[in-house]
């Protein structure tokens, strides 16, 4: 028989590891039943889920680029830069990238290993070129450039942007293209790309 006192202790001990577990537990339900509402409203708006997921994530990564990489603070963030960068994901990066997609699984037809190899070359080869371009393009008007300027910004700033592309996104577009659904693939990219988008965020709005 255990004295009092560590009897005791034992039962604390045990009732806040219990706690505990049921708090974790308790989270990793909300986290489900949140997963699950998604793909409810996916499946049932599978087009304007993936433009809000679009843009909101591009918002995102502008948050990140201004507080971690350009190390603005809360005081001086520049809220309506993020709001710019968000228009753009709603309605260029959300709206282009899902046509694409589209239209990808029509030019490659499959879901085997082969296929997908065909279409990450496609989509690096023929289509991120162009986009990026235009991205930058499009936040260098939002951001009141003249003709002249954004020109001058896109031959400084792009070769190295379309380097950085083809470090991080063959992989990752080999195994989207592989192993995620249609219409899930411009939200998984997004969330990839939050990195990517403070990344290009900050290349965007750097004069």
């Amino acid at each position: 028989m255990l004295p009092s006192g560590i009897a005791g202790n034992t039962h604390f001990t045990t009732h806040v590891t219990s706690v505990a577990r049921g708090e974790i537990q308790g989270k990793g339900g909300r986290m489900a039943g949140l997963w699950r509402s998604y793909q409810v409203l996916m499946t049932k708006y599978p087009w304007t889920v993936q433009l809000v997921t679009a843009g909101s994530l591009v918002g995102v990564g502008d948050v990140i680029s201004q507080q971690l990489i350009e190390r603005r603070g809360l005081a001086d963030h520049n809220v309506r830069r993020t709001a710019k960068m968000m228009g753009i994901g709603f309605f260029f990066v959300g709206p282009v990238i899902g046509s694409w997609y589209k239209v990808l699984d029509r030019l490659v037809v499959g879901g085997t290993k082969s296929a997908a190899m065909k279409k990450m070359l496609v989509d690096q080869l023929c289509f991120a070129p162009g986009f990026l371009g235009a991205f930058l393009c499009i936040s260098g008007a939002l951001n009141g450039l003249t003709l002249e300027e954004n020109v001058t910004k896109l031959k400084r700033d792009y070769t190295d942007a379309l380097i950085a592309n083809y470090y991080l996104w063959p992989p990752v577009q080999i195994a989207n293209f592989y192993f995620i659904p249609l219409h899930y693939r411009l939200p998984v990219v997004q969330i990839v790309a939050v990195t990517w988008n403070s990344y290009l965020t900050w290349k965007a709005n750097k004069m």
